[in-house]
Formats: C-alpha cells, structure tokens, sequence
C-alpha cells in the first residue's frame, strides 16, 4: 500500500484519507484512515482545498478474473469488429466467432481457473464485451458440468452470437428499463432473438444447438419469457439464461444497472422458478458476491474493504476494516470465514 496525491476533483467518495487534514489553527478537520465521503468532498472544496494525500488501495485488492484484461480486450475487439460488418445476409467472417469461442476455453482451460471465485464487477458495458464476458462464464459453468467438449464448443458461439439480433433495433436499451420504453420499442426490442435466428438459421457452419440458444436466451423456464414463452428449453439454453441476465443486469443492458449483490439476490429470488436452480447454485458457486476493492458495512457498523475471496465462500470474503463503529480509522484485518458472528451488511461504495 503506497500513499500518493489526489487532486480533490479525481476523488470518487471511496478513497481513504492517508494525512490529517488540518484547520489554519491547527485542528484536525478530517483524520488520516477516514473514508472520504462525498460530503466530506464537497466540504474540502468549500475550503479551497486543492489536493489531499490517500492510501492507493489497489496493492491490497486481490482481484480474480476469468479472462485477463489483455485476453478479454482482445477477443472483445475480435468480435466487435466482426460483428460491426454483419448485415441481415450471410457473412463469411461470422465463421471466425467460432474460432474465438475455442480460444476463449482453451485460456480459460490452460489458466486452471475452475476453482476459483471471481471477482466480476458491475460495469457499463456494449453487446461485444457483454458477449465476451457471458462466452467466459457460461463455459465455466459448462465445463464445471463436466458437459462434452463439442457441447462447450457449441455453448460458447452461441453466447458469443446471442445478442445480434440487437443490432437490428433502433431503441435505446443502454441502462434502461424495458417498461420505459413505449409499447412498439418493447415488442420490437422483444424480437431480436428472433431477429438473430433468422439470419443465422441458413448458416451451416454453426450448430443448432448454439441457434437454439440465440433463439431461447430470454426464455424462462415458467414460460414467463419471450419470444415463445416456451418451458421445455434445453440445457445449454438454460445455461446462457443465467449468465445472460445477470451479465445484462450489472451491465445495464435492458435494464437499470444494479450492483454484483443485487444480481445474486435476483438470482437466488427466482432460482426453481424462471432459471433451472442447478445452474443457478453452479454459478453462484464462482460468483464473489462482493468483489474485491468492494466498500462494505459490517453488521457492527464497520467500514471495510474486499481484500479477497475465501475459496467455495462466495459471501464470506477477507476484509481490512478501515473505519469502526465509532468513525475512527483503524486497520484490521478480519477473515469473514474465523469471525462467525460477523457478517456484510450493506455494500457502500
């Protein structure tokens, strides 16, 4: 953990206070550890205050991804500009996709990451990363089901393909809920698995398996979802119906764009009753509920901050309390896994 400067207009209302910050007769306004919050912000700018000393906190973040922020920028930049020059026809390029879905599970094979649990952030995100990222999830999940390598395969172009259909719509669905738009933008955007479906369904070279998840993606299996309100989906499309939604949902893609915690209670609330509850517990076995760097209160009233996940404990993460009960700035370091009778409560930032 190094300290550095900060001009008061980069602050974000997380970072934590590495000097005193004194009055011009010598009284302590705000005390080295403290969590600047936003009004303490506002406060120091009144004051003319025009930089402050905080604690670079990202030495102490142990952050686990799938793909590596290269790999992932990358593939994402591949299937961009692949898609970019699709149009409603057939397009030879569309073929590479393939390719890249291999080389997505092979990195994510070679890296040996199965076990781990990952640290996967809310983000504002476009359909390219949002297809990269749900290709990177749904073969862990396929490859934690130990399914067939040609089933991975077809899992993983279908993620990466799922959401061209998109492309076709001139909505805005970028952090929005679908019950703001009007009723013609939510029938059509509604459409776009079908949209995709049909240009793809002459492709010989992509399996009906992944166009029968291009197709089901918002599928429910209560029949609650669209375009078929079908029930009878098959596995690898029940699969991408979890990834999906909780990618879209800490993306803002078709919705407002909540938080990680948010997502796995949504999951956890209609596991057994829109998504097949195996896969949901599957996923949720990766998924840090809270990801590293993560500002958290515990249910004494403490401030701390994700340092790293406890292995198979997706919920009970290492903390380094920074701020207790009563406001001061302290420095432990509590394992939610020896320390039972303390749990997160809120997420603050």
């Amino acid at each position: 953990m190094i300290k550095k400067i900060c001009k008061i207009d980069e602050l974000t209302g997380k970072e934590r206070l590495a000097n005193n910050i004194m009055t011009s007769d010598y009284n302590v306004l705000l005390s080295e550890g403290i969590v600047l919050r936003q009004d303490y912000i506002d406060k120091l700018r009144e004051l003319n205050i025009k930089e402050v000393y905080i604690w670079d906190e990202k030495e102490i973040e142990e952050s686990v991804a799938i793909l590596k922020n290269d790999l992932e920028e990358s593939f994402k930049s591949k299937v961009k500009d692949i898609l970019e020059k699709h149009t409603y026809c057939h397009n030879e390029e569309l073929v590479e996709l393939s390719q890249t879905a291999d080389h997505i599970i092979i990195n994510i094979l070679e890296e040996e990451v199965l076990q781990q649990i990952y640290d996967i952030r809310e983000r504002s995100s476009d359909i390219y990363e949002h297809s990269v990222s749900i290709c990177s999830l749904a073969t862990v999940v396929a490859l934690r089901m130990n399914l067939s390598h040609e089933l991975v395969h077809d899992i993983g172009v279908g993620c990466l393909l799922h959401d061209l259909g998109l492309r076709y719509l001139t909505a805005d669905y970028m952090n929005h809920d679908l019950k703001e738009m009007t009723e013609f933008e939510y029938s059509e955007y509604k459409k776009h698995p079908v949209y995709a479906y049909s240009a793809l369904q002459g492709e010989n070279w992509i399996s009906n398996v992944s166009k029968n998840m291009i197709l089901y993606h918002h599928e429910r299996i209560d029949g609650s979802g669209y375009p078929l309100k079908a029930t009878d989906i098959p596995l690898e499309c029940r699969i991408i119906q979890v990834c999906d939604v909780f990618d879209e949902m800490i993306c803002g893609i078709g919705c407002k764009r909540v938080k990680v915690y948010e997502a796995v209670e949504y999951l956890k609330n209609f596991k057994d009753i829109k998504y097949d509850g195996r896969i949901v517990d599957i996923f949720l076995e990766f998924t840090a509920v809270y990801p590293a760097g993560t500002y958290v209160r515990t249910n004494e009233g403490e401030i701390g901050i994700v340092m790293r996940q406890n292995k198979q404990f997706p919920g009970r993460p290492v903390l380094r309390i920074v701020e207790d009960r009563n406001g001061d700035a302290v420095n432990i370091i509590k394992d939610l896994l020896e320390v039972n009778n303390i749990y997160i409560k809120e997420v603050i930032g």
